[in-house]
């Protein structure tokens, strides 16, 4: 196994376990670091999709029958009509100055958590949850990152942590699953990200048992509030300084998936 997959399958463990205890932050958590373990940064946000929606799967079947439909539809809608064609821009777009972009976001998204996740309160209206999901659309679609508005009106409108837990995880199966067809059509599903998705899936795994077991024992504890504060201190707070540490060989295996990258070959090409 190569440096690269061993780091994939560490991280996918922290980002199921933070996914399954938190509701969200899969892709906050693993979209420090995956860009710099694939080809490209479109095959990055692909492999997160796909394994997002692995965990998602799992826990949105486990609680189906506490999902509230009525109240998912409006903004899953909106987010698969703005999400699928976002993820086009990915192709038009500097692979470097996304990665600039996207440390920009971790870091805006950790002091939205820091200084008013706690403190917003809003009420589940329809605007809300249009506007919820075109900012969450544009964010899953350009970096796999879809969580924090949708959130914001999970928690508004779930009675119950339960609720909160089965609404958010049919939003990222149902909405992943629409973004991984948008990125396989635009070329991103390539042999890396499935070699990636081999390894990354057993961490999944292990992620979320260990998730369920802290969601179940510590949650009924707990409040929706306390759960935005947990939400804050589990995420990653930059990518710039961990990137830094990992190594990029030039031979290696992952030097192999570049060649069979479409997306990086045609890039070469021009």
């Amino acid at each position: 196994m190569s440096q690269e997959l061993l780091y994939i399958f560490i991280l996918s463990i922290g980002a199921s376990f933070v996914q399954s205890t938190t509701g969200f932050g899969f892709g906050i958590f693993i979209m420090t670091l995956l860009p710099y373990l694939l080809p490209s940064y479109g095959e990055a946000t692909t492999l997160s999709g796909l394994m997002a929606l692995s965990n998602s799967l799992y826990i949105a079947v486990k609680m189906r029958k506490q999902i509230d439909w009525r109240a998912l539809a409006p903004i899953l809608i909106t987010f698969i009509a703005v999400s699928m064609p976002t993820v086009i821009l990915i192709k038009h777009i500097d692979e470097h100055w996304m990665r600039r972009v996207l440390g920009v976001m971790l870091i805006f998204i950790s002091l939205y958590f820091t200084l008013y996740a706690e403190k917003l309160k809003v009420k589940g209206t329809l605007p809300l949850q249009i506007t919820a999901g075109s900012i969450s659309g544009v964010m899953g679609g350009l970096f796999g990152m879809q969580g924090p508005p949708a959130v914001l009106y999970f928690v508004s409108c779930s009675p119950t942590k339960e609720h909160y837990m089965a609404i958010a995880q049919a939003y990222f199966l149902i909405g992943n699953m629409a973004m991984t067809l948008s990125r396989a059509g635009n070329g991103f599903l390539t042999k890396a990200v499935g070699e990636g998705y081999l390894w990354g899936i057993a961490g999944v795994l292990i992620g979320t048992l260990l998730g369920g077991i802290v969601f179940e024992m510590a949650f009924p504890f707990m409040s929706l509030t306390t759960l935005l504060h947990i939400c804050h201190i589990s995420q990653p707070r930059c990518s710039g300084s961990m990137s830094a540490h990992i190594p990029r060989p030039v031979s290696s295996p992952a030097s192999s998936w570049k060649s069979s990258s479409p997306v990086r070959a045609s890039r070469r090409s021009a």
